[in-house]
């Protein structure tokens, strides 16, 4: 793994964009929560993201010896990030709203300094904690709405449990997406999310098997859930994987997790556009205190 480089304005913009399509992932997953059982709305997420990303590929049909070659990373990181972080989001929403779920997703800094210290041995700086408590008092400010003793009134139900170990999943397939094997250094961004995606739906397919075995309700089909599969299929998916990849191998896993934080403060604004509200002061003192906690954390 090469050494992480300095956050720059360019860095910022592509550690930003994952946040924002997967606050609206989050937005659009809940509504299509009612039409399709979530390991099946998952399954259909990744084999219409994998047949978009087909066409961009370039070795990985003249060089398939190697996706047995590296099968176990492969599979590790498809199964992480592919066949499980995605199936238990959506599972979570059928209990918990939006914002609940992106809000349990902002301790992600602390899953991945906790998961690159227990498991890979990289011992978090000082800077990267004070990073988190600032980014962790953005989030916070989220939640209460800028008045505190709203921080009483929330309550926890088993979707937020849910998204905990989605939280744990995705940091160990960051960490090891910035460990990924030299064999496949050579091949293009779609090459490689394509081989994770094609052992993703292995896993994915499993769940929504055994979904169905439960007793899972029928699909509702509508132009509102192609249209929805359609935009978790390239936004979240293709673009975000892509600008997450580019960044963890950029600025490091460490520093990458501090941009999640951003997504409760974009799933909140998301959700004000969708009612008609305007911002407010305490969505710019949330904003300020996250990018703070983001500017300390990557300093030397």
């Amino acid at each position: 793994m090469t050494a992480p480089h300095a956050l720059t304005p360019r860095l910022a913009l592509l550690l930003s964009l994952p946040p924002l399509l997967w606050a609206g992932n989050a937005v659009v997953g809940k509504l299509l929560v009612p039409a399709v059982p979530p390991a099946l709305l998952n399954l259909l997420r990744w084999s219409l993201a994998l047949a978009l990303l087909l066409p961009l590929t370039q070795q990985l049909w003249r060089e398939r010896g190697l996706l047995t070659q590296h099968w176990r990373w492969l599979a590790g990181t498809g199964l992480l990030g592919m066949g499980l972080y995605n199936a238990l989001l959506y599972r979570a929403l059928h209990s918990s709203d939006p914002l609940n779920v992106t809000l349990i997703a902002a301790s992600l800094p602390l899953s991945m300094l906790l998961v690159g210290l227990l498991a890979f041995g990289v011992r978090p700086t000082l800077r990267q904690g004070l990073g988190a408590l600032l980014s962790l008092l953005g989030v916070a400010v989220v939640i209460s709405q800028g008045e505190w003793q709203r921080l009483r009134q929330v309550a926890f139900v088993q979707g937020d449990v849910l998204m905990l170990l989605a939280n744990l999943a995705w940091a160990l397939y960051s960490w090891l997406l910035a460990r990924a094997p030299k064999g496949l250094a050579h091949w293009n961004w779609a090459d490689l999310l394509a081989a994770q995606a094609l052992f993703g739906l292995v896993f994915a397919g499993l769940g929504s098997l055994a979904e169905q075995a439960a007793g899972a309700p029928t699909v509702q089909w509508s132009g509102t859930l192609l249209l929805g599969l359609l935009y978790i299929a390239v936004g979240p998916s293709l673009i975000a994987y892509r600008c997450w990849g580019l960044g963890v191998r950029e600025a490091g896993p460490a520093l990458t997790g501090f941009f999640i934080n951003l997504t409760p403060l974009f799933a909140a604004l998301l959700s004000a556009a969708l009612i008609g509200s305007m911002p407010r002061a305490f969505h710019a003192l949330a904003f300020a205190l996250i990018a703070a906690g983001i500017l300390v954390s990557s300093r030397r």
